[in-house]
């Protein structure tokens, strides 16, 4: 249970060490944009590129060049999407959701918070994690494409000593 052979440790140190290069050369010739989680289909991929370095090093079932060609397969994929959305609009849409607007100015938008399944108890704790105490001080809370929640707060207006405050300026 703890120990089989020596044989899986070596296995899993070179094997392991060789995937695990193979996969930065191949992240650092495909660019940053690989492994950013700038909406769900990034997540997908960065999970997945994970879980076959998690396979290649630890299934015996697996050679060293097929894992290697399965990393390749998902960068380069990863690319070709990618660089197929910047020129694509239709593409674009495809792969890409809208932020979507869920909290305006102290109002939850009800309507936009059942259609993404976000509660209130999710957008007030955005709130709260922002630093923000009071819903009020908050100008609106975006639901991003990577879903995660964006918190604008409201900007603060100086009140000059015997200058009354005026909105808009």
């Amino acid at each position: 249970m703890f120990f089989e052979s020596w044989n899986g440790i070596i296995r899993v140190l070179v094997v392991g060490g060789a995937a695990y290069l193979a996969l930065v050369l191949m992240l650092r010739i495909s660019g940053q944009r690989t492994l950013t989680k700038l909406n769900a289909f990034d997540l997908v991929v960065t999970v997945a590129l994970g879980s076959v370095l998690a396979t290649v090093m630890l299934s015996k079932s697996v050679p060293l060049a097929e894992g290697i060609l399965a990393l390749a397969v998902l960068i380069f994929l990863q690319f070709a999407i990618t660089w197929l959305s910047v020129r694509s609009s239709a593409v674009s849409r495809m792969i890409k959701s809208e932020p979507a607007l869920v909290f305006s100015d102290g109002v939850f938008l009800e309507k936009a918070m059942k259609r993404e399944r976000l509660t209130k108890d999710e957008v007030r704790a955005a709130i709260r994690s922002s630093g923000t105490a009071k819903p009020d001080a908050i100008s609106a809370v975006i639901l991003e494409t990577d879903g995660s929640l964006s918190v604008v707060k409201r900007p603060e207006q100086p009140n000059l000593a015997g200058v009354p405050r005026t909105e808009g300026l």
